[in-house]
C-alpha cells in the first residue's frame, strides 16, 4: 500500500517472538480491505452486491477502517 494515502513507514501491531500471531492490534481481512476502499474513494457500506436475494458486501458486516494507517 506504498502512497495513496497510507502513513509511509508506519509499523502498526506486533506480533509473538516467532511472528505466528498477531499480539497487539490485529487485523481483521475485512477492515484491511475497508481501509483499502475508503482510500480508494468508496464507501465499503454501500458497495453491495445481490446474490440469492439477499445483498452481500465484500467486508460483510463487521469491516471498519482503520483510521491510524490513514494520513
Amino acid at each position: 500500500v506504498a502512497g495513496g494515502g497510507f502513513k509511509g513507514g508506519t509499523v502498526y501491531g506486533a506480533t509473538d517472538d516467532f511472528g505466528f500471531k498477531a499480539v497487539d492490534k490485529p487485523v481483521h481481512p475485512h477492515d484491511l480491505q475497508a481501509t483499502m476502499l475508503h482510500q480508494l474513494g468508496l464507501d465499503h457500506t454501500k458497495l453491495t452486491y445481490r446474490y440469492g436475494g439477499r445483498d452481500f458486501r465484500l467486508t460483510d458486516v463487521e469491516g471498519v477502517v482503520i483510521k491510524d494507517l490513514v494520513s
